[in-house]
């Protein structure tokens, strides 16, 4: 009988064993796949944030692309066609047309009233205001370009920002899931050498049993 005992008993220590080393490895496998959903959800979740930022930001950081482009035009660096271009847009918008024909009736108004209206200084100030209110026109453009260029500047600022700071976060749930799926590599292993360790120390036993 007590050979038989001891079969049984060596063979329930193997079982527990194995069972036990079952069991560790479902929990680690449970674990590390929970922690792996986790993470693949934060990294869609912070993707999508990121193109929702994008998204607001886009039509500042194209006006503010294209007040730049005019800017460049203004100065001349993007060539005489494009400056002349700008400026040909100046001279044909209600602004400039409204500017002049008012500050003519004015001039006109001002040497009827004093008499003056055939004489050389009408005849100046007439041929001067006109370059004048397009020099002032021009500079106020640039200037108003200035401040749209400075806001998509801004706004690509803050999208630089909200992409550095997604991939921070991507990186590190991405960290996450090669730490969980390596912990649960190391927990498999370890379950496993508990499992022979279990073995060997079962079959040691049997073996200095007497028979």
């Amino acid at each position: 009988m007590g050979m038989w005992g001891d079969i049984a008993s060596a063979a329930g220590g193997l079982l527990s064993s194995y069972l036990s080393s079952e069991s560790q490895k479902d929990a680690a496998s449970s674990a590390s796949s929970a922690q792996t959903a986790a993470s693949t959800a934060g990294i869609t979740e912070q993707r999508a944030q990121f193109e929702a930022i994008q998204k607001l930001l886009k039509p500042y950081t194209y006006t503010g692309t294209a007040a730049l482009g005019s800017q460049q035009a203004l100065l001349g660096l993007s060539g005489n066609e494009a400056q002349q271009a700008e400026i040909d847009a100046l001279e044909n918008s209600a602004q400039y047309k409204s500017t002049v024909e008012s500050g003519e009736n004015a001039i006109l108004q001002n040497a009827s009233a004093t008499g003056g209206l055939r004489g050389g200084n009408v005849q100046g100030a007439l041929a001067q205001f006109r370059p004048q209110v397009l020099s002032s026109l021009i500079n106020q453009q640039f200037s108003n370009l200035g401040s749209l260029s400075t806001l998509g500047q801004n706004s690509a600022v803050q999208q630089a920002a909200a992409g550095q700071a997604t991939g921070n976060q991507v990186s590190s749930l991405l960290g996450n899931i090669g730490s969980a799926q390596a912990g649960n590599a190391l927990a498999q292993g370890q379950a496993n050498s508990n499992l022979w360790s279990g073995v060997a120390n079962t079959l040691g036993t049997l073996a200095g049993s007497k028979f």
